[in-house]
């Protein structure tokens, strides 16, 4: 396996990973045969990785800009708004009071504020189907924990600087848990395992307790239907 790595500038910036999408949509559709390739684009890189083959890297790189200055910028992939219930009572917001402590906020407003916006999936990684939504606005950002939990619980919403996040398996962490989602991000099940791709977006919405335990009842049967919005092309 051999792979090559593109870079755009270092930013967080929707018109790159536009951008990087464009490129990637171009790629798979007229220029390499997606069966031998792997591609992840994320923020503002874009690897492709060769299955089988040793790549040749001089006269591949000089391949790929061609590629890029002929790229068709009226390709695109298509895009979804996911919208993702949240439970934001206290036994899963661990961290919801300090959170709305540092931001000098309610935590009513915390809720509404983070339920408010349209969050940029800009990368999917560290572990499988954890996605890094972009577009915190900067009244809701705080810092990483001093001290990282050794275990977060699947499901949990965070908050880390200028990003928020559902941990889709236990895992460490160090990001402010301000909430838990009660359907399941990844599922090995699944014929799609993580059903969100990069440059999608989520949008949070508030449940109740009730309302939790029977999503996770129907997310663990299989049945829960997840509510998405097709983006304009």
């Amino acid at each position: 396996m051999h792979a090559v790595l593109l870079e755009w500038p270092n930013e967080v910036d929707e018109a790159i990973l536009e951008d990087i999408l464009q490129f990637n949509a171009y790629l798979k559709a007229d220029c390499l045969n997606t069966e031998d390739w792997e591609m992840v684009p994320a923020y503002n890189s874009l690897i492709l990785i060769q299955r089988d083959k040793r790549i040749n890297f001089e006269p591949f790189k000089s391949q790929l800009k061609v590629w890029y200055d002929q790229k068709d910028n009226t390709l695109k992939s298509q895009r979804h708004l996911w919208r993702l219930p949240v439970c934001y009572d206290l036994d899963f917001g661990i961290d919801l009071e300090e959170v709305s402590e540092f931001l000098d906020k309610s935590i009513p407003e915390v809720i509404s504020m983070h339920t408010s916006y349209e969050f940029t999936v800009f990368g999917i990684g560290f572990l499988p189907g954890f996605m890094y939504l972009g577009g915190l606005p900067a009244s809701l950002e705080v810092p990483r924990r001093a001290e990282p939990r050794q275990k977060v619980t699947k499901g949990s919403v965070g908050l880390a600087g200028k990003q928020t996040g559902i941990y889709p398996q236990d895992s460490p962490g160090g990001w402010n848990i301000i909430g838990n989602c009660s359907v399941p991000i990844f599922d090995a099940r699944r014929d799609d395992p993580c059903f969100v791709n990069v440059g999608d977006k989520i949008q949070f919405y508030a449940i109740s307790r009730a309302e939790y335990k029977l999503h996770k009842i129907e997310g663990e049967v299989g049945i829960y239907q997840f509510e998405k919005i097709k983006l304009d092309a």
